[in-house]
């Protein structure tokens, strides 16, 4: 199989971009990685692109990465468009990651980008809404909350949640963010703070949820250089069959066996948290702990930096952001600037083995797609 390497990466700032559109996103992290990996616009034999939801903010639908790269040099290559919720980015790099293991090309651009930021607040909620099946919506919420997504909701469904535990997670990675120079937000918290932010519904604050953004990210695949894409894995939820493992067990599970590694072997992990709920609910799913060990796991401080593996160095959903489509490729941005000792305040001490772990929508009792990619960096 032939052996895939991140050769470059680059992403905007994650934020409130008004006066910017998609395309200047899009173009800004292009020209990012392809400086990074040295490479020209005519050096890219391919590109996946990446979005959720353009189609319901903006309007652009079926050709929106051949309008973002307009302006990037790039021009006559295959453009292959992926739109798969919160996963879509993620997404765009298997797919550029099987294009390559397959021979079809020696050189992938993946590209993830969204705009959310928009006068009418209601509107981006209901497009985070679409990720779900809309008739089973419709049905448990014949009148949407106009002040928040339904996702909050589902996190926030539990009836068992410490909401100490939930600020210490949300804590750390808006400690994490305020040393990541791209992070939306880059103020440190503590869970003290975290608590005393505006409630959302049940335990949820608003710090334990990731804000709404804009943002563009980019990673040029090939196959040589210093990280490694040990492997790949996706899959999809199991619907209305509660007795399978959910669709991150079983991306993750295929993730470790490509790679030859266990959880143990991670020096660190960006995973997806839409909430600090949802990095709580994937440590035991993702092997970073047993179930019932979550919150040993946070008081024994292993998932900050300076712990044995730290979780979201780059202030994960919560503190970097999460403009849908740009998700799991800016987590790739991070996993590749920590294995080319490139973290600056927040970089990881020895980090060789590193995870990142993107999900998308909810279908009955799951997630509609997760995305494991296990990388290596040289010793």
């Amino acid at each position: 199989m032939t052996a895939v390497s991140v050769q470059g990466s680059g992403m905007t700032r994650f934020g409130r971009h008004p006066d910017r559109s998609p395309r200047d996103l899009v173009e800004e992290a292009v020209a990012a990685a392809l400086a990074d990996a040295g490479l020209e616009p005519g050096d890219v034999d391919a590109v996946v692109v990446g979005n959720a939801v353009d189609g319901l903010m903006t309007g652009q639908e079926s050709v929106r990465g051949q309008v973002v790269l307009r302006g990037t040099g790039i021009r006559g290559v295959p453009v292959v468009n992926t739109e798969n919720a919160c996963a879509s980015g993620a997404v765009a790099a298997h797919l550029g990651w099987q294009a390559i293991v397959a021979g079809l090309y020696e050189r992938v651009l993946v590209v993830g980008y969204e705009k959310l930021v928009h006068p009418d607040r209601e509107k981006a909620f209901r497009a985070f809404d679409a990720s779900m099946d809309l008739a089973e919506m419709r049905a448990l919420h014949p009148e949407p909350p106009t002040d928040r997504t339904i996702f909050m909701d589902h996190y926030a469904g539990r009836d068992d949640l410490d909401e100490n535990l939930l600020a210490e997670i949300a804590a750390k990675n808006h400690t994490h963010g305020a040393l990541n120079p791209l992070a939306q937000y880059r103020t440190p918290l503590d869970a003290a703070e975290v608590l005393a932010s505006r409630p959302i519904v049940g335990t949820l604050r608003l710090r334990m949820c990731a804000p709404m953004g804009d943002g563009a990210a980019a990673v040029v695949l090939g196959t040589g250089g210093p990280v490694r894409v040990l492997a790949s894995a996706m899959t999809s939820g199991r619907g209305d069959d509660p007795t399978m493992p959910t669709a991150v067990e079983r991306a993750a599970s295929q993730a470790y066996d490509r790679a030859g590694l266990g959880p143990d072997d991670l020096d660190l992990v960006e995973l997806h948290d839409a909430t600090a709920v949802g990095e709580l609910e994937l440590y035991a799913q993702l092997g970073l702990c047993p179930d019932g060990g979550e919150e040993a796991l946070v008081a024994g401080g292993a998932t900050r930096l300076g712990g044995k593996r730290p979780v979201n160095t780059s202030g994960g959903l919560l503190a970097r952001g999460h403009p849908i489509g740009a998700t799991g490729v800016a987590q790739l941005v991070e996993l590749h600037t920590q294995l080319t000792r490139r973290g600056g305040a927040r970089q990881v001490d020895g980090a060789r083995i590193a995870m990142a772990q993107n999900l998308g929508g909810i279908v009955g009792t799951d997630v509609a797609c997760a995305v494991v990619h296990v990388l290596e960096g040289q010793q």
